[in-house]
């Protein structure tokens, strides 16, 4: 029964623990077969990027996790000449140490960076081992799991209904390369375009306004509606083009663009309606 790991961004409040407990487990302990020490610095199997989206004062910050993915079909496994690597019956993908020569063919082959890092210590190529160490051991989550304290990790067995419920609502990091990983996440951080809206006569906040976003190339839309400060925030929207149209009965319609959301989220600022 194979092991995955669900990380909810909407939870994560970007403590830190879960990288630091990763560190603390690795560093300075060797658990051989599985791993060897994790250097003090340079490495981190777990670690946390911290992706402000947006511009001053529409941002949003999202706490996303670089892991090794546990692939099914791991290129990585394919790629290593020294027969090093492997899966585990739960799943699990080690490099094993011993085994290892060093060759980097592993970090060249895996198409998630910064998830496999190379130990010149020891000449060996290392990563996260969900600490396998642990599960068999007697241990039912890795140490990154147990010290999450939001409950944005969630470990477990596949066929678990909770686990399956938490996958239901996830998605790959990388959901078009056609691998299957072990690793989930929910809400990951999609495009987005906020701004406010304001009475240009009475220089105001106007609420109840409806912007809408449709896309260039696809016709598609989003809509929102604007709070009591004005603002808007059309979320999860997919990397193209939009033009804004922004009505409010009684007030003459508007439009706002071309807005590109294709390499960056925007704030286009405050957007002036006239009475009709």
């Amino acid at each position: 029964m194979g092991k995955v790991l669900v990380i909810d961004y909407d939870i994560c409040n970007g403590c830190y623990n879960c990288q630091v407990a990763c560190k603390d487990e690795h560093v300075a302990n060797d658990w051989s077969p599985i791993a060897k020490p994790q250097p003090d610095t340079g490495q981190f199997w777990n670690k946390i990027y911290d992706n402000v989206r947006g511009q001053v004062p529409k941002v949003k910050v999202t706490y996303e996790h670089s892991i090794c993915q546990h692939c099914d079909d791991a290129p990585c496994i394919t790629a290593c000449n020294a027969n090093a690597i492997y899966k585990r019956e739960d799943g699990i993908v080690i490099i094993d140490p011993d085994k290892c020569r060093g060759n980097q063919l592993c970090m060249q082959a895996c198409p998630y960076e910064n998830v496999i890092y190379f130990n010149d210590t020891f000449n060996i190529a290392q990563k996260c081992t969900f600490c396998a160490h642990l599960l068999d051991d007697g241990w039912t989550e890795p140490r990154c799991v147990d010290a999450c304290p939001t409950g944005a990790f969630t470990f477990g067995d596949e066929d678990d209904p909770k686990i399956k419920a938490l996958v239901a609502k996830a998605e790959p990091l990388k959901p078009g390369n056609g691998i299957k990983t072990r690793v989930y996440y929910i809400g990951k951080p999609k495009k987005f375009i906020a701004g406010a809206v304001y009475d240009k006569e009475a220089d105001a906040c106007l609420e109840g306004v409806t912007v809408t976003a449709i896309c260039d190339k696809t016709g598609n839309k989003c809509s929102a509606t604007t709070d009591s400060y004005g603002d808007f925030w059309l979320k999860d929207l997919a990397d193209g083009t939009y033009t804004l149209l922004i009505e409010k009965a009684g007030y003459m319609a508007a439009k706002v663009g071309p807005v590109d959301v294709t390499k960056k989220d925007i704030n286009i600022g405050d957007i002036a309606m006239w009475k009709a």
